[in-house]
């Protein structure tokens, strides 16, 4: 049996799977509050005790990158460590694996329903797949095939810098580079860019702010649900929350873009992470694609580029399909 975990700032998935069930069929599943807890090793400790199955092995996905069997959560002050969960958690394998590596590793494994298609495009077989995921934060990785079958590599790609593409997008990289200094498309298009993005708005780039909507935002300890809530809020949008979502969109559309050509993604483009599906209609407008293929001499190549948006989550899938390869 394998215990797949999926370890983020805000929350915490844990999973037992066994090979008789497969991969869509956990035998028990918790999610916990990340930051209502000291240690990654308290949360699966707790968990594998409540759940009384003789789990041999482990796969955690983790919200950051994976040195030498270690990483150092980018949003959550957690030190993680194969070894030492190894141990504590009595274990025979740990295995820490970036969770955007464990999201593309479930890619080859999707159904029709995980997925909301942006475009079917031309994918050419064996072609280099890119993964691109705003969740808290956002997260990029690729797959490419061996021959037999596709292989997952993470990277950290959504810490590059931000490249703006208009205007609006140069003040707010002014306005992002006095707050933070290096500004990254994470700072932008992601969970924890959305606050940031808002602010600069409401600073004189957009429309003018609800009185109600700053009074929920000033008292919450989380504001990015509130905006999305606000901004996906039919029939009556708020104007300041919809502007805020378009030009996140429309970054995250330019760095899927960016990311497809750097990886040469003609197997296509999967978007995932957290907030993709909360916000599918924005992503399903024509800015997202206009952003996406816009980029000068190629983007005839990127037009024909397939672009889902995973819409379930799937990191656990890929954390128990990584188990079952590797400890079979």
């Amino acid at each position: 049996m394998i215990l797949a975990g999926d370890v983020g700032g805000t929350k915490t998935d844990l999973a037992v799977f066994s090979p008789e069930r497969g991969l869509r069929a956990p035998l028990v599943q918790e999610r916990f509050a990340s930051d209502e807890y000291p240690s990654l090793e308290a949360i699966a400790g707790q968990f594998l005790a409540k759940a009384g199955l003789p789990v041999r092995h482990a796969r955690i996905a983790v919200a950051g990158p994976v040195v030498d069997g270690r990483a150092r959560l980018t949003n959550l002050p957690w030190l993680l460590d194969e070894a030492a969960l190894r141990t504590t958690l009595h274990l025979d394998s740990v295995r820490l694996l970036n969770d955007l590596e464990a999201i593309a590793t479930a890619v080859p494994v999707l159904e029709p329903s995980d997925l909301h298609t942006l475009r079917a495009g031309t994918p050419v077989p064996g072609g280099t797949i890119a993964v691109i995921a705003p969740g808290t934060g956002l997260g990029e990785a690729f797959l490419t095939w061996d021959g037999s079958r596709y292989r997952a590599y993470a990277s950290e790609g959504g810490h590059a810098d931000f490249a703006p593409t208009s205007p609006l997008q140069i003040e707010l990289l002014r306005h992002l580079q006095e707050r933070f200094g290096h500004v990254s498309y994470e700072r932008v298009a992601s969970g924890i860019g959305i606050p940031n993005v808002y602010e600069f708005l409401r600073g004189g780039g957009g429309p003018a702010e609800s009185p109600t909507l700053r009074a929920q935002l000033d008292a919450a300890e989380d504001l990015t649900p509130l905006i999305v809530d606000a901004a996906c809020n039919s029939p009556a949008p708020d104007p300041l929350s919809v502007a805020t979502i378009e030009l996140c969109v429309t970054a995250l559309g330019a760095e899927a873009g960016n990311l497809a050509l750097k990886v040469l993604a003609t197997g296509g483009v999967y978007v995932g992470g957290g907030i993709p599906p909360r916000i599918l209609p924005f992503i399903g407008r024509e800015e997202f694609l206009t952003a996406f293929q816009n980029k000068g001499r190629l983007g005839e190549l990127l037009a024909r580029v397939p672009v889902h948006v995973i819409v379930q989550p799937v990191a656990l899938i890929g954390a128990a399909s990584h188990g079952f390869e590797t400890t079979a």
